[in-house]
């Protein structure tokens, strides 16, 4: 199916108003609602901070200690699979509408991208749609150009967008940016439930090491490497499609803000980092769309729809493609 001219799901999903009565609170996907506390930005630091921290430790651990090819496995798989929860599911999917899921492969998608311990679905869409809507300009929740454009400006800009953005107390309004999805009796659920889905994130990798091995060590081993390592891996290569693909980057597409192009983090980021394209045709369920562009979510959507599962796939066709190429 090939993308039609329509406004971004992020405006649509803005003009959407939710039936309720006037003396009911509106529902709240997750438990810190629009405004984030002091104790949800000190679990938000810990589970930054920790995961960061056994990457540092992650060179000098491997040669004293080593990492087995359990670890390797189990490493990639979680890596993998949060990764296109998040991408294909979190992404193209809940944000941007690229494609229809059954039941099953919505709430797979959504239970998937919450072991990437970004958040609660529901803000995250709502982040992201905002991020759209106000795209490097005021309002953009995470813009490299925050505060200018002079080398220090951008520096300080820099962190801001990669991780800096993420303690701010303000939150978007989940109301204004995701009521689709707070109508949505399982994805509100699978959001309430991030806190129980982080654990499950942290603890399969210790389970599925020492079942393996059947040693402690086996358990240890897959908890440093399969745990922490993935987490702050697939942590940081995420908020480079915020920081570095709105900083540098090519821009071989039209769109109206600063999205490049990147490509040594392709692979990584499961085809994101081809952030221009994205921007210039947001519903695109294709984001690398030139010859040689590495996009894996987009491989997997189409898995999807061969198997049935997805349907009214937004696949550009070359007509689009050549009426967004810049000059």
């Amino acid at each position: 199916m090939s993308i039609e001219p329509t406004e971004e799901t992020a405006a649509s999903a803005a003009a959407t108003a939710v039936l309720r009565r006037p003396d009911t609170p509106p529902p709240l996907a997750t438990r810190g609602g629009e405004r984030q506390g002091a104790a949800e930005r000190f679990a938000l630091g810990s589970f930054i901070g920790v995961p960061f921290l056994a990457v540092l430790a992650a060179v000098p651990f491997a040669w004293g200690w080593g990492i087995g090819w359990h670890d390797v496995v189990i490493m990639t798989v979680m890596y993998f699979t949060a990764c296109h929860g998040i991408t294909v599911g979190f992404h193209r999917f809940f944000t941007h509408g690229s494609f229809k899921a059954t039941r099953v492969l919505k709430i797979v998608m959504a239970v998937a991208g919450s072991l990437a311990i970004e958040g609660p679905i529901v803000r995250w869409v709502a982040d992201h749609r905002k991020h759209h809507k106000f795209s490097d300009k005021d309002g953009d929740p995470h813009s490299p150009w925050r505060y200018g454009e002079t080398v220090p400006a951008l520096l300080k800009g820099l962190w801001w967008a990669h991780m800096g953005w993420l303690f701010d107390e303000e939150q978007t309004p989940q109301q204004t940016y995701a009521p689709d999805l707070l109508k949505d009796r399982d994805i509100t659920w699978i959001s309430r439930q991030f806190a129980f889905f982080t654990l499950v994130s942290i603890l399969l990798p210790p389970l599925a090491g020492g079942l393996w091995s059947w040693s402690w060590q086996g358990a240890l081993t897959a908890f440093f490497w399969g745990s922490l390592v993935r987490v702050a891996l697939l942590h940081h290569v995420t908020w480079s499609i915020n920081s570095i693909c709105h900083a540098v980057g090519k821009h071989p597409f039209k769109s109206r803000d600063r999205s490049g192009n990147v490509a040594w983090l392709a692979v990584l980021s499961c085809g994101e980092s081809w952030h221009n394209l994205h921007h210039a045709e947001p519903t695109s369920a294709r984001h690398g769309v030139l010859r040689g562009q590495v996009d894996s979510s987009a491989r997997l959507i189409r898995w999807f729809e061969l198997a049935g599962w997805a349907k009214d796939v937004r696949w550009p066709s070359p007509e689009r493609i050549a009426a967004r190429r810049a000059a």
